[in-house]
């Protein structure tokens, strides 16, 4: 169920802004006002289902959460179809097969502590604190960070942590974490990643070359890191220490 709380983010990791305004897109969202009801159940059915993802609380979060949201106006008309689309800083929104894939993958039921490495617009943060107990979020672009959130805002979410930095370098003094998700393609799975992570925990991100990863799960047993292929993928590069290093303006 979509919440109506307002104060999502820690305020000591990263204030509300005391000039908040909001246009016409960012006023709270309401489900009798949403014109997209049918275009996301076709998604889910078409997209996402019918790809063999088959988590019922998955395609749930998924059809409540209205992806258009967090999207300029203009793009609106093309949330819902099978590509990912540009959002501000050169970023892009995964499209929705493989947000539904890395979710899954995430093996969620509900009361995990769940680290997101890039939050980007938000929308991946809101499938996860749909079904995780509580969500951690890093953003390096400040002003992506205070888009997703507006766009969490007027969704009404309350468990969701966020901070601006390195995501790379994971969130130790929240650690440790039962899933780690990132949203940008690195180079390796990195040694900070796998202190955070807890036994039996979950780690799930695209690694590979700068613009060419596989997405991998990687289950933590004792000191074993175990990984699987899901599929191949291109995601933007993730900067930071354990990341790759400025090359493009479409790095994130």
């Amino acid at each position: 169920m979509i919440r109506a709380d307002k104060r999502l983010y820690n305020e000591e990791d990263f204030p509300l802004r005391e000039d908040f305004s909001y246009t016409l897109s960012m006023r709270r969202y309401t489900p009798e006002d949403d014109p997209f009801v049918g275009e996301r159940k076709a998604m889910v059915e078409h997209q996402v289902r019918s790809r063999g993802i088959v988590d019922l609380r998955v395609l749930a979060a998924m059809e409540r959460i209205p992806r258009h949201r967090f999207l300029p106006p203009s793009l609106w008309r093309e949330a819902y179809c099978d590509f990912p689309l540009p959002t501000d800083e050169g970023q892009t929104i995964s499209q929705p097969f493989i947000v539904a894939l890395m979710t899954e993958a995430l093996e969620l039921a509900g009361e995990e502590k769940v680290l997101e490495i890039g939050t980007g617009v938000g929308y991946q943060t809101a499938i996860l604190a749909e079904l995780a107990k509580s969500v951690f979020t890093i953003e390096r672009i400040a002003s992506l960070a205070h888009a997703a959130q507006e766009h969490l805002w007027a969704l009404g979410y309350k468990n969701v942590h966020g901070t601006v930095g390195d995501g790379t370098l994971g969130l130790p003094r929240k650690a440790p974490f039962d899933r780690i998700i990132a949203t940008g393609g690195l180079p390796s799975l990195s040694q900070a990643f796998q202190d955070q992570v807890v036994d039996g925990g979950i780690i799930v991100l695209p690694v590979g070359e700068r613009w060419d990863q596989y997405l991998v799960k990687v289950r933590r047993t004792g000191s074993t890191f175990t990984q699987e292929r899901l599929c191949a993928c291109r995601f933007v590069p993730l900067l930071g220490e354990f990341g790759w290093d400025r090359g493009t303006s479409f790095d994130c």
